[in-house]
């Protein structure tokens, strides 16, 4: 028993803990905008969710540099080059998705199992992507 609880302690960090919760309420802006465009204002389902997906990562960047991995960066060289790694990572992961999903897409499972594979691998690609690349604490 005592080991399970190291092993808890040390998977669900406070950083890790975070990243979920605010994972969560990125979902939300993703499908909540998208609703806002179609459903109220009538936009097309096609840029609706394209605009839903940018605000998505938008609001993403910025929850995770200010609450998850507390950003360092001070000047605005060091946040444009943060912010463009960022943004290269999700749409790395983003390339990812769509090519892991075509490819389970041809195997027998079910579609829907298929993306949620998917998603799951790329929620840890982009926690690595965001720790380790975009948000990479300076050495002191």
């Amino acid at each position: 028993m005592d080991k399970i609880k190291k092993l808890f302690k040390k998977v669900f960090t406070k950083e890790i803990i975070l990243y979920g919760i605010f994972g969560v309420l990125t979902t939300i802006v993703n499908i909540g905008s998208l609703w806002v465009f179609t459903e109220i204002f009538k936009i097309n389902e096609n840029i609706a969710n394209a605009v839903a997906i940018i605000l998505s990562v938008i609001f993403a960047y910025f929850v995770n540099k200010d609450f998850v991995f507390h950003s360092e960066a001070k000047n605005k060289k060091d946040k444009l080059q943060e912010f463009t790694k960022f943004m290269s990572g999700r749409a790395v992961t983003m390339i990812i998705e769509w090519g892991g999903c075509a490819l389970l897409f041809l195997t027998p499972m079910p579609e829907m199992v298929s993306k949620l594979i998917m998603t799951v691998i790329v929620i840890i690609l982009n926690f690595f992507i965001s720790k380790f690349f975009a948000f990479k604490k300076k050495k002191r």
